[in-house]
């Protein structure tokens, strides 16, 4: 969604000596999703490694307010989109013969067990249904030496704060965290890439909580 930052990361990635291609899709779109993955085999071959984190808000409202409208929309954005990127990954997965073995991380969110009480109580229920489907298909895929875990971010500097019609809203509650600051999206991916690596080769079904202590 931000082609710019894409971009970037992609620079940074080939400048490494790494290899990297960018890939654009709506993944609420079932279609463009199956085109994606189509177009990742032809060109990198099979996935081996999934990152599931798609992750939208809208302005904070309490539940007797919300529409079925938005509440359909947030379950459309934040939940079936992990659902449809996980099955068309396992496709690849079974075929692509890693002697590491491949992994799925999910990214879910704080708010799935803190429930966000008067800002976002459905963005929390969505989260919540991601941490049941991360262990679901962690129980699925173990026998296949597939492994499947999430990472719950809390209070991070990303841009969806804004999103959700407060962009300072990092700092006004980092006072009431544990370890009195907000996170970055960078310690989130140290945690991604361990669970992806093969350092954690016994982890499936795993939450890491990157929330500060909360």
């Amino acid at each position: 969604s931000n082609h710019q930052a894409a971009e970037q990361v992609h620079s940074e990635i080939l400048t490494a000596g790494g290899k990297a291609e960018l890939f654009q899709a709506d993944i609420s779109n079932e279609q463009l999703v199956v085109e994606m993955f189509g177009a990742i085999k032809s060109r990198l071959g099979l996935v081996t490694h999934l990152v599931n984190n798609a992750g939208v808000l809208q302005t904070q409202m309490r539940v007797e307010e919300m529409s079925a409208e938005r509440i359909n929309w947030m379950l459309t954005q934040n939940v079936t989109p992990y659902f449809v990127c996980a099955r068309e990954a396992i496709k690849h997965m079974r075929g692509a013969n890693q002697p590491t073995g491949c992994a799925i991380v999910n990214v879910s969110s704080a708010a799935s067990y803190l429930g966000g009480a008067n800002e976002y109580v459905d963005y929390a229920a969505a989260k919540g249904a991601i941490d049941s489907f991360t262990k679901g298909l962690s129980l699925e895929l173990a026998p296949e030496g597939i492994r499947v875990n999430c990472v719950r971010p809390g209070c991070i500097y990303t841009d969806i704060h804004a999103d959700g019609g407060e962009p300072d809203r990092v700092n006004r509650v980092a006072e009431l965290l544990p370890l009195k600051r907000g996170g970055t999206a960078q310690e989130v991916a140290n945690a991604i890439v361990w669970l992806l690596s093969s350092e954690a080769s016994y982890a499936t079904g795993t939450f890491i909580d990157l929330a500060g202590g909360k």
